[in-house]
């Protein structure tokens, strides 16, 4: 019997965990950029950002994910130390906000959640909708794994054995708190613990003051993860935020400890149910403690910088800067993110582009080698960009959203294929040329100049085209590859003209004005293939085709190449 009632009360909360988790990635897919455009308005003062951090917190039924968040916009640089704690503050008084509201017996109502929940999942025409809908069947099943939580205890209310374990389990309020604060850092969730919490006091499992001292080790254990999970071990800095919200929640159980047997005993007279007396110190406990702190938030904040001062060291090139590892439970945050990335590992190609053939006409070798090391770099940012999209990859996305985690990898690859021919080849090419001290005629580096700097500007509409996604900048794209394909073509005769005449800078650099012709137009056509998932979406499929056989030399310009 007693196997049944445990394997029935982990189901439970299993199934509380499960309904917890889809409110929240549901209203993270719906409503991500919303909600992050919500904290960024949390510049004001402490304030909007209390207002913000309760908000955000309410939608999302975590603390801890909006800690998550808060600490990547602070190490962004976005928000102040002041203004993150007082949106912590807000987030721990958010957090109670759904436990007050099911502490009411709304049982009744889950039926309902489900059905329009599934409704809205499946039949829904946009992916907002279907996720609202997934936000749905997540509070039906919370609704569902309270009732079945009470039923399970309701038996067991009697028996003399179950009581004797938990009278010696929560006898002692510092027991009860680290019992509640390992509970709650296991399971990731201050609401699971404290919706657990009420159905023990509801089903007189144990004491109304064992009750609070449990809600006080939940709300220490949800402060718990963020200092694990937010910061960078190698960065002292990262840790005020989370650190500060830690010691906010340790101060407030100091100071109401020592009153929690009077305080349970006036609750209790005053609201005999004890769940909803449980839910109700859950938010004065909080809100108590956000009054106490938002005004001495300066002193918390100058007291966390001495303490935890910033790393003091140049920042890693080759280090991601965007990908934020939080953000991948919202697929539209992620992919903004990795966006972002991708367009900074773009800016590192377009520059060793630029040192390239400044190198080359220069003679400066030392540019050569920085192109050596921003190679690395770009290669270092491919693989980051490339393993953070694979993991959005492994979790659902919709149509769109796969559409877009592949064009970020495509375009990435590219961008790591440019940086190989800038590296290895054009690289060789101007060694070769600084080493023999040769010099291209006139006319030869000015058609070079001219080749190169239409490539320049191609990769940077590309860009554009990366992340707007415009069809008509697309096909100026395939255009220009076509008439820039033309263009080396021409580039070629006239070269070979000069050959015939015999010029003598002509001679000796014609191997190296023919290679770098063929690298910048291999590399504009990597360049180009940003323009094709675009006319894709845009139903233009056949414009690839077109755009490649028109690029195709003729027979008469083909047989004048050298071989």
């Amino acid at each position: 019997m007693g196997t049944l009632v445990l394997l029935d009360l982990m189901g439970g909360v299993a199934l509380l965990l499960w309904g917890l988790h889809m409110v929240h990635s549901g209203i993270l897919r719906a409503f991500g950029p919303d909600l992050r455009r919500l904290l960024g308005k949390a510049l004001g003062n402490r304030f909007n950002a209390f207002a913000a951090g309760l908000g955000l917190t309410a939608l999302l039924q975590s603390s801890t994910a909006t800690a998550l968040l808060t600490s990547s916009f602070a190490a962004e640089g976005l928000l102040s130390l002041v203004t993150a704690l007082a949106i912590m503050l807000g987030a721990n008084v958010g957090t109670t906000l759904i436990v007050q509201v099911l502490s009411f017996n709304i049982a009744a109502v889950a039926p309902v959640l489900f059905v329009l929940g599934l409704v809205a999942f499946r039949v829904g025409p946009r992916s907002r909708i279907k996720d609202v809908g997934r936000v749905l069947i997540g509070l039906g099943l919370m609704l569902l794994s309270l009732h079945i939580l009470l039923d399970t205890l309701a038996p067991a209310e009697n028996a003399p054995g179950v009581r004797i374990v938990m009278s010696s389990i929560t006898g002692d309020p510092v027991l009860c708190i680290v019992i509640a604060a390992l509970v709650t850092w296991a399971v990731h969730s201050s609401v699971a613990s404290v919706l657990l919490i009420m159905s023990l006091a509801y089903s007189q499992f144990i004491s109304p003051y064992a009750a609070l001292a449990l809600v006080l080790g939940a709300n220490l254990g949800s402060a718990i993860n963020p200092v694990f999970e937010g910061a960078k071990r190698d960065d002292p800095a990262s840790y005020r935020l989370p650190v500060g919200n830690l010691v906010n929640r340790v101060i407030g159980i100091a100071l109401v400890l020592p009153f929690l047997g009077p305080i349970a005993e006036h609750m209790h007279a005053w609201q005999p149910d004890l769940a909803r007396m449980t839910a109700a110190f859950h938010i004065a406990f909080n809100v108590g403690t956000a009054i106490i702190f938002i005004g001495l938030l300066d002193t918390v904040s100058r007291l966390l910088t001495r303490l935890l001062p910033d790393r003091v060291q140049e920042a890693d090139p080759a280090r991601p800067r965007y990908l934020d590892e939080t953000a991948l439970e919202s697929p539209s945050l992620a992919l903004a993110d990795a966006g972002r990335e991708t367009l900074r590992m773009g800016d590192l190609v377009e520059i060793m582009l630029r040192k390239v053939m400044a190198a080359m006409m220069s003679g400066d070798r030392a540019l050569v080698d920085q192109v050596s090391k921003m190679d690395n770099i770009v290669d270092g940012l491919d693989e980051a960009i490339k393993l953070y999209v694979t993991k959005l990859m492994r979790g659902s996305l919709d149509e769109s959203e796969g559409r877009r985690a592949m064009e970020i990898i495509s375009f990435a690859i590219n961008l790591e294929h440019i940086g190989d021919i800038i590296d290895k080849s054009l690289s060789e090419l101007a060694t070769k040329k600084i080493k023999r001290r040769f010099q291209f005629s006139p006319e030869g580096a000015e058609e070079l100049a001219a080749f190169h700097k239409r490539t320049m500007d191609s990769l940077r509409i590309a860009f554009g085209v990366f992340m707007s996604g415009d069809a008509n900048e697309a096909r100026k794209l395939l255009v220009e590859k076509t008439a820039l394909r033309n263009t080396e073509l021409a580039a070629v005769e006239r070269h070979l003209d000069r050959l015939r005449e015999g010029r003598p800078e002509t001679i000796e650099t014609t191997s190296l004005h023919l290679d770098v012709l063929r690298d910048l137009r291999r590399i504009h056509s990597h360049i180009c293939s940003v323009a094709y998932p675009v006319l894709d979406a845009a139903g233009e499929p056949h414009r690839r085709h077109e755009a490649e056989t028109a690029a195709l030399p003729a027979p008469g310009a083909a047989s004048a190449l050298p071989r």
